[in-house]
């Protein structure tokens, strides 16, 4: 019998993750399935630039694993059993459970309410596609002078607010941020997107609180009420609460617990990478939730599952994180280093040449998983023997 391996969401980290799964392992003796909701990849971190208009390429999951004996089921994952090792689904390609041998974990992240009245009845976010798409139609139909207010003075926010404003001119953009604009940043990283939102004319509400939305405004815990015919949350994310209500080991946030080597602390034959898996970085904390953190938990989950099934030494790869990349519109950007305890150095690089970094970061993240069989060896490797497996999971 084949080696069942289920990998659960097809964002960054799930779709490359198959891929890669697919070019190193041999169709003999593994059979590899993806259970995505929506039969598209979708760009999670250009869905800002969706919801504002821009056209974007859509690469549907079908042509992407065309060819490589990767399996799509089109599904909601609605729960896990691992002590069964099951995982329950619902969607287009049927109801019911879909059994598994090795389970990867990368359903991600969506919008945090954090309970704040009015946010999930008003309030727009740029986390998913159906939701990006939404934004998009309510944009779309305001006139001149309509405001529009970003919550959340993160990464997303920051882009969100910069792209709204560069491709919608017409329209009063603001930000609010419960600290200070980018203090996170460098002093002149930090003057630089000072700069650009001043060049953009984003009106900036520092050490504003949210504490309600409404459908035409925001109020803060001062009392201040905020126009916005258009509020955009992007005040955090949170994952689903799947992955705890089936019993396995969860942070506080409800991320899985996992090991070095990505594997659930608690069921050995569940991998969790990218937002879903509260992994430790080298600098002995938690990994943030981004893009690059999903980059790092992938290849080291993938790298482990195979070496684990085909007998090898699990090897460990670097899970360093290395600094933040913030678009402000197509033609600005800053990237900012970051020491290793995650405090921004003094060098940063912006405008142009940062902006062109970043678009070659997103464009090549994308045909990254566009092209799962890229460099596909002509032998791929066989599993080990039940035996042999046994042994390296002991010993790893």
């Amino acid at each position: 019998m084949k080696h069942r391996i289920v990998v659960l969401g097809a964002g960054y980290a799930g779709a490359f993750a198959a891929g890669n799964l697919a070019r190193r392992l041999s169709p003999a003796d593994t059979e590899i399935t993806v259970v995505n909701a929506v039969p598209d990849f979708v760009e999670r971190m250009r869905l800002h630039q969706v919801a504002v208009g821009q056209g974007l390429a859509s690469r549907k999951l079908a042509d992407v694993f065309a060819g490589t004996g990767v399996r799509l089921h089109l599904a909601r994952v609605t729960g896990v059993g691992p002590e069964r090792r099951t995982v329950a689904v619902t969607g287009e390609d049927g109801d019911g459970e879909l059994a598994y041998d090795t389970l990867l974990y990368a359903l991600g992240s969506s919008v945090d309410h954090h309970d704040v009245p009015g946010v999930a009845e008003y309030a727009f976010d740029v986390t998913g596609l159906s939701s990006a798409l939404r934004l998009r139609e309510r944009l779309a139909g305001l006139g001149e002078g309509g405001a529009v207010l970003v919550v959340g003075e993160g990464l997303t926010g920051i882009e969100t607010a910069t792209e709204f404003a560069e491709s919608r001119p017409d329209l009063s953009i603001a930000l609010a941020a419960r600290g200070e604009l980018g203090a996170w940043l460098s002093p002149k990283a930090r003057r630089h997107l000072r700069q650009a939102f001043d060049r953009l004319d984003i009106t900036v509400h520092e050490r504003t609180d949210i504490e309600a939305v409404e459908p035409t405004l925001a109020i803060a815990a001062d009392g201040t009420s905020i126009p916005a015919d258009v509020t955009v949350w992007s005040a955090g994310f949170a994952v689903q609460p799947i992955a705890a209500a089936g019993g396995l080991d969860v942070s506080e946030t409800g991320r899985i617990v996992v090991d070095r080597t990505m594997r659930s602390v608690s069921h050995p034959d569940v991998y969790a990478v990218g937002d879903c898996a509260h992994a430790i970085g080298d600098n002995g904390r938690p990994l943030p939730m981004s893009c690059a953190s999903a980059g790092y938990t992938n290849m080291q989950a993938t790298a482990a599952i195979i070496a684990r099934l085909t007998g090898g030494k699990v090897p460990t790869t670097g899970l360093k994180y290395h600094g933040n990349h913030i678009s402000l519109g197509r033609r600005d950007a800053i990237f900012q280093m970051v020491d290793g305890d995650v405090r921004s150095k003094s060098w940063y690089l912006g405008g142009r040449t940062a902006a062109r970094l970043k678009s070659g970061v997103l464009k090549g993240a994308g045909w990254g998983v566009a092209h799962p069989t890229f460099g596909m060896p002509q032998r791929r490797r066989r599993l080990a023997t039940a035996s042999d497996r046994i042994g390296v999971r002991a010993s790893a």
